[in-house]
């Protein structure tokens, strides 16, 4: 009886290893898609996969993510597309303007979920914003409307500058074009000169404070770019350094030693990301999901900063920040 129940016990686990294998090659697939490199901001692909466990998804054990990094090199996405479709994978996360455009282009029947600041309806991504329709749908902070508010607070907390520079990707031309454009008529009615620079590479960044400081630029607003993102150490440095007082969108630049930031909450717009990729991969169509938007915007200031620069916070600017940091 024994023996039998030994050869019994050993047979039924011969049997489960196979089923269990079999089970987790059915998990289905995720492809991530991102103009970012492998080592950039890891806490916004935390955002991702917590967004996909908040709704029943874990990388590892009932879902597979394939990475592709385009390490900001713009050129490689449509090919890290085209990719992703040729491996059939179940949804596509397109994380980045270059990036949603690159899966738009890549494929029309693969679901799509998309992070970006622009807006979809202008990049041909979506229909509108409420009925997408197609394969793609996604998650927007519409960074356009956020960028003019940028001046405005630079020009709130350095009233006598009236030369402002702007920091431009020229490689991202969707993004760069469309924030310098709602940008100009701010310019206009604040009475400003604005100048765009051109970094593509951190190698540009020492020749664009450069020109700054030969304008004679007494402020910058960093263009929003999954790029500048990924260097925003380097360029609250570099502000510093050459004293060009800077405002970008997100927190870490403040944290890093950049003056001030304002901007949508990325961490939560690339978790919602992979909320909406979850919820595909239950079985809902992305022409059913209306684009969300990240609706709050966050104020940050570093006082530490505004000193070394010799800068006068006023108190109704820092009494509206999120945060100060000093």
């Amino acid at each position: 009886m024994r023996r039998r129940e030994f050869i019994t016990l050993i047979a039924s686990a011969a049997v489960a290893r196979p089923l269990t294998a079999r089970s987790q090659a059915r998990a289905p697939v995720i492809g991530l898609l991102t103009s970012r490199g492998p080592d950039d901001s890891p806490e916004l692909m935390s955002a991702v996969r917590q967004g996909l466990k908040d709704t029943g998804f874990t990388e590892g054990q009932n879902v597979a993510i394939e990475y592709r990094f385009a390490g900001n090199q713009i050129e490689r996405l449509p090919g890290l597309a085209t990719d992703l479709v040729d491996r059939q994978v179940s949804v596509i996360v397109a994380l980045t303007t270059p990036a949603s455009l690159a899966a738009k282009q890549a494929t029309t029947t693969i679901p799509v979920v998309f992070e970006l600041g622009g807006d979809p309806i202008q990049l041909g991504l979506v229909a509108s914003l409420n009925r997408p329709g197609g394969n793609v749908t996604g998650v927007t902070q519409l960074n356009q409307g956020v960028a003019p508010k940028r001046l405005e607070l630079l020009h709130e907390l350095l009233p006598t500058a009236h030369v402002i520079g702007r920091l431009v990707n020229p490689n991202n031309s969707a993004s760069a074009g469309s924030q310098t454009n709602d940008d100009l008529p701010a310019a206009g009615i604040l009475g400003l000169e604005l100048h765009v620079v051109n970094a593509s590479t951190a190698r540009d960044f020492d020749a664009a404070f450069a020109k700054l400081i030969q304008l004679r630029a007494g402020g910058l607003v960093i263009d929003s770019d999954s790029f500048f993102t990924a260097q925003q150490e380097q360029l609250a440095a570099l502000a510093l350094r050459y004293k060009v007082p800077a405002i970008y969108e997100t927190r870490e630049f403040v944290a890093a030693g950049g003056l001030m930031s304002y901007g949508g909450n990325l961490a939560e717009a690339y978790r919602l990301a992979g909320v909406y990729a979850a919820r595909i991969l239950k079985g809902v169509i992305p022409a059913e999901l209306p684009v969300q938007r990240v609706t709050k915007v966050e104020l940050f200031l570093n006082l530490k900063t505004a000193k070394t620069l010799g800068i006068n916070v006023p108190l109704p600017l820092s009494g509206r920040a999120d945060e100060v940091i000093e």
